[in-house]
């Protein structure tokens, strides 16, 4: 088992604050990548509303929180991990914030369909799970013109993804790769 480990937020109303996550098999996004996303997503976060499927630590929805998105739903199957991000949007008194401990795909499957202005797809590597989550959030998942982070190994080509779906952006970081994606306008 893993020890304890601690994260930061980079900026935003939280700037520089620290937290720890439960020791899970939960592999966060880097303080470097995180910091380069969000000056990708810069124009997008104020007032967004954020998903952060396969949640895990919780950090992309946290930052996205700390630098004035409206609202972040968390996704998260292991049912400590969900709880620690539950009880830290509590202690920091974050409005805006909710917390879903169940499957990414249940989730997608059963709730109501919410156009996300922002959308975190960080699903553990190797798990197979990020053609079908991104197939999932078409339609009626995703805002005109949303944007779309996606996580994966370096390793790993990117599953087939939505026609929608433009890059405009990528970058890698040691066994990282990770793109942000613009969905297109619909063709009727």
């Amino acid at each position: 088992m893993r020890p304890e480990r601690t994260l930061r937020i980079i900026a935003g109303q939280w700037r520089a604050r620290k937290f720890r996550f439960p020791p899970l098999d939960i592999r966060p996004t880097p303080d470097r990548v995180r910091e380069t996303l969000f000056n990708w997503l810069q124009p997008h976060i104020d007032g967004a509303q954020c998903l952060d499927l396969f949640a895990g630590s919780g950090a992309l929805g946290l930052e996205a929180l700390s630098r004035g998105a409206a609202a972040a739903v968390f996704v998260e199957q292991q049912r400590d991990a969900a709880a620690a991000i539950e009880r830290l949007l509590g202690e920091w008194h974050a409005t805006g914030g909710k917390v879903f401990c169940t499957q990414a795909q249940h989730y997608l499957s059963a709730a109501e369909p919410h156009g996300f202005d922002v959308v975190f797809l960080d699903p553990p590597f190797g798990a197979g799970a990020l053609a079908a989550a991104a197939a999932a959030l078409e339609p009626g998942w995703l805002a005109p013109r949303a944007r779309i982070y996606i996580e994966r190994a370096k390793r790993e080509a990117l599953p087939p993804l939505p026609a929608l779906w433009r890059e405009l952006r990528a970058g890698t970081a040691g066994e990282v790769g990770y793109h942000l994606f613009e969905r297109g306008a619909t063709t009727t």
